[in-house]
Protein backbone atom coordinates (compact mmCIF):
# COMPACT_ATOMS: atom_id res chain seq x y z
CA UNK A 1 0.00 0.00 0.00
CA UNK A 2 3.15 2.19 1.04
CA UNK A 3 4.36 2.02 -2.59
CA UNK A 4 0.70 2.72 -4.02
CA UNK A 5 0.35 5.99 -1.75
CA UNK A 6 4.04 6.77 -3.08
CA UNK A 7 2.66 6.51 -6.95
CA UNK A 8 -0.61 8.39 -6.54
CA UNK A 9 1.52 11.24 -4.77
CA UNK A 10 4.43 11.77 -7.94
CA UNK A 11 1.49 11.11 -10.12
CA UNK A 12 -0.99 13.83 -9.05
CA UNK A 13 2.19 16.02 -8.11
CA UNK A 14 3.55 15.44 -11.90
CA UNK A 15 0.01 16.05 -13.24
CA UNK A 16 -0.73 19.26 -11.38
CA UNK A 17 2.94 21.04 -12.35
CA UNK A 18 2.37 20.00 -15.76
CA UNK A 19 -0.71 21.40 -16.54
CA UNK A 20 0.63 24.16 -13.88
CA UNK A 21 -2.02 24.44 -11.50
CA UNK A 22 -1.85 25.13 -8.15
CA UNK A 23 -3.93 23.04 -5.71
CA UNK A 24 -6.38 25.92 -5.44
CA UNK A 25 -7.17 25.37 -9.04
CA UNK A 26 -6.63 21.69 -8.41
CA UNK A 27 -9.35 21.91 -5.67
CA UNK A 28 -11.85 23.34 -8.09
CA UNK A 29 -11.62 21.51 -10.69
CA UNK A 30 -12.02 18.15 -9.13
CA UNK A 31 -14.24 18.54 -5.98
CA UNK A 32 -11.30 17.39 -3.57
CA UNK A 33 -10.16 19.73 -1.04
CA UNK A 34 -7.13 21.35 -1.38
CA UNK A 35 -6.23 20.17 2.34
CA UNK A 36 -6.83 16.82 1.11
CA UNK A 37 -4.81 16.76 -2.11
CA UNK A 38 -1.74 18.35 -0.31
CA UNK A 39 -2.15 15.52 1.84
CA UNK A 40 -2.29 13.32 -1.08
CA UNK A 41 0.66 14.82 -3.05
CA UNK A 42 2.58 14.21 0.07
CA UNK A 43 1.87 10.59 0.53
CA UNK A 44 0.38 11.21 4.08
CA UNK A 45 -3.29 9.93 2.86
CA UNK A 46 -4.48 7.11 1.21
CA UNK A 47 -7.28 8.40 -1.04
CA UNK A 48 -10.51 6.79 -1.91
CA UNK A 49 -11.54 5.03 -5.05
CA UNK A 50 -14.36 7.64 -4.91
CA UNK A 51 -11.88 10.28 -4.38
CA UNK A 52 -9.21 8.29 -7.18
CA UNK A 53 -12.03 8.75 -9.77
CA UNK A 54 -12.73 12.70 -8.95
CA UNK A 55 -9.18 13.35 -9.52
CA UNK A 56 -9.18 11.42 -12.37
CA UNK A 57 -12.11 13.48 -13.94
CA UNK A 58 -11.09 16.63 -13.06
CA UNK A 59 -7.82 16.23 -14.81
CA UNK A 60 -9.63 14.60 -18.06
CA UNK A 61 -7.00 11.40 -17.38
CA UNK A 62 -7.78 7.84 -17.05
CA UNK A 63 -8.13 6.19 -13.76
CA UNK A 64 -5.81 3.57 -13.87
CA UNK A 65 -2.91 6.34 -14.21
CA UNK A 66 -3.48 6.57 -10.62
CA UNK A 67 -2.97 2.69 -9.44
CA UNK A 68 -1.18 1.06 -12.19
CA UNK A 69 2.22 1.45 -14.13
CA UNK A 70 2.48 2.56 -17.31
CA UNK A 71 1.38 -0.69 -19.71
CA UNK A 72 2.12 0.14 -23.29
CA UNK A 73 2.05 -2.36 -25.86
CA UNK A 74 5.84 -2.72 -26.09
CA UNK A 75 6.95 -5.03 -28.88
CA UNK A 76 3.37 -5.55 -29.47
CA UNK A 77 2.60 -7.64 -26.33
CA UNK A 78 0.73 -6.15 -23.32
CA UNK A 79 -0.23 -8.14 -20.19
CA UNK A 80 -2.19 -8.04 -17.07
CA UNK A 81 -3.02 -10.41 -14.46
CA UNK A 82 -2.62 -10.68 -10.65
CA UNK A 83 0.80 -9.02 -10.58
CA UNK A 84 -0.74 -5.46 -10.47
CA UNK A 85 -1.85 -3.47 -7.61
CA UNK A 86 -5.44 -3.64 -5.89
CA UNK A 87 -7.39 -0.64 -4.92
CA UNK A 88 -10.17 -1.14 -2.14
CA UNK A 89 -13.15 1.49 -1.02
CA UNK A 90 -15.09 1.38 2.15
CA UNK A 91 -13.01 -1.32 3.77
CA UNK A 92 -12.78 -3.98 1.49
CA UNK A 93 -16.33 -4.02 -0.19
CA UNK A 94 -14.94 -2.81 -3.61
CA UNK A 95 -12.23 -3.78 -5.26
CA UNK A 96 -10.87 -2.35 -8.37
CA UNK A 97 -7.83 -4.10 -10.13
CA UNK A 98 -6.29 -2.69 -13.50
CA UNK A 99 -6.23 -5.95 -15.47
CA UNK A 100 -5.39 -3.39 -18.97
CA UNK A 101 -4.24 -0.15 -17.64
CA UNK A 102 -4.76 2.92 -19.93
CA UNK A 103 -3.86 2.29 -23.35
CA UNK A 104 -2.84 5.62 -24.98
CA UNK A 105 -3.00 4.43 -28.56
CA UNK A 106 -6.50 2.14 -27.89
CA UNK A 107 -7.66 4.28 -25.42
CA UNK A 108 -9.21 2.24 -23.28
CA UNK A 109 -8.54 0.47 -19.73
CA UNK A 110 -9.71 -2.84 -17.83
CA UNK A 111 -10.48 -3.02 -14.82
CA UNK A 112 -11.82 -6.54 -12.67
CA UNK A 113 -14.02 -5.02 -10.08
CA UNK A 114 -15.61 -7.22 -6.75
CA UNK A 115 -18.44 -5.69 -4.90
CA UNK A 116 -18.95 -7.08 -1.24
CA UNK A 117 -22.78 -7.91 -1.12
CA UNK A 118 -25.59 -5.59 -0.37
CA UNK A 119 -22.79 -2.95 -1.69
CA UNK A 120 -23.84 0.03 -3.63
CA UNK A 121 -21.38 2.69 -5.34
CA UNK A 122 -22.39 5.62 -7.12
CA UNK A 123 -19.93 7.52 -9.41
CA UNK A 124 -19.78 10.92 -11.17
CA UNK A 125 -19.78 11.64 -14.67
CA UNK A 126 -16.85 10.74 -17.00
CA UNK A 127 -15.58 12.94 -19.70
CA UNK A 128 -17.70 13.72 -22.33
CA UNK A 129 -17.68 11.25 -24.64
CA UNK A 130 -16.43 7.87 -22.24
CA UNK A 131 -18.41 4.62 -22.72
CA UNK A 132 -18.57 2.23 -20.26
CA UNK A 133 -18.84 -1.76 -21.06
CA UNK A 134 -19.46 -3.56 -18.05
CA UNK A 135 -19.92 -7.73 -18.37
CA UNK A 136 -20.36 -9.71 -15.10
CA UNK A 137 -18.02 -12.93 -14.65
CA UNK A 138 -19.56 -13.71 -11.23
CA UNK A 139 -22.54 -13.54 -9.02
CA UNK A 140 -25.59 -10.58 -10.59
CA UNK A 141 -25.61 -6.92 -10.21
CA UNK A 142 -27.62 -4.37 -11.39
CA UNK A 143 -26.14 -0.92 -13.00
CA UNK A 144 -27.45 2.35 -13.14
CA UNK A 145 -27.89 4.28 -16.09
CA UNK A 146 -29.78 7.53 -16.25
CA UNK A 147 -31.69 7.01 -13.48
CA UNK A 148 -33.12 3.23 -14.29
CA UNK A 149 -31.27 0.20 -12.16
CA UNK A 150 -30.69 -2.56 -15.29
CA UNK A 151 -29.60 -6.39 -13.90
CA UNK A 152 -27.58 -8.23 -15.04
CA UNK A 153 -26.09 -11.89 -14.39
CA UNK A 154 -23.18 -14.06 -15.23
CA UNK A 155 -22.61 -13.50 -18.70
CA UNK A 156 -24.47 -10.60 -19.15
CA UNK A 157 -23.16 -6.85 -20.32
CA UNK A 158 -24.66 -3.70 -20.84
CA UNK A 159 -22.45 -0.59 -22.68
CA UNK A 160 -23.60 2.97 -22.06
CA UNK A 161 -22.49 6.64 -22.03
CA UNK A 162 -20.65 7.08 -18.79
CA UNK A 163 -20.54 10.98 -18.83
CA UNK A 164 -23.42 10.95 -16.77
CA UNK A 165 -23.94 9.59 -13.49
CA UNK A 166 -24.11 6.16 -12.73
CA UNK A 167 -23.59 3.12 -10.17
CA UNK A 168 -23.10 -0.45 -9.51
CA UNK A 169 -24.78 -2.70 -6.82
CA UNK A 170 -25.11 -5.97 -5.55
CA UNK A 171 -27.75 -6.79 -4.22
CA UNK A 172 -27.61 -10.39 -3.68
CA UNK A 173 -25.70 -12.27 -0.54
CA UNK A 174 -22.43 -13.24 -2.73
CA UNK A 175 -20.08 -11.41 -3.82
CA UNK A 176 -20.08 -10.07 -7.76
CA UNK A 177 -17.48 -10.11 -9.73
CA UNK A 178 -17.35 -8.00 -13.24
CA UNK A 179 -15.04 -6.70 -15.80
CA UNK A 180 -15.44 -2.83 -16.82
CA UNK A 181 -13.94 -1.43 -19.95
CA UNK A 182 -14.07 2.17 -20.10
CA UNK A 183 -13.52 3.50 -23.29
CA UNK A 184 -12.26 7.03 -23.80
CA UNK A 185 -12.85 9.23 -26.92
Amino acid sequence: MEDLNKHIAATLKELRQKKGLSLDKVALATGVSKAMLGQIERGESSPTVATLWKIAVGFDAPFSLFIAENNNLAHGLAQGGEHVQSVHLNELRMQVVPLFPFDEQLKFELFVIELSPHYEHLSLPHQQGVVEHVVVVAGSMEVLIAGIWHRLSSGEGISFAADQPHGYRNPSAITARFHNIIHYC
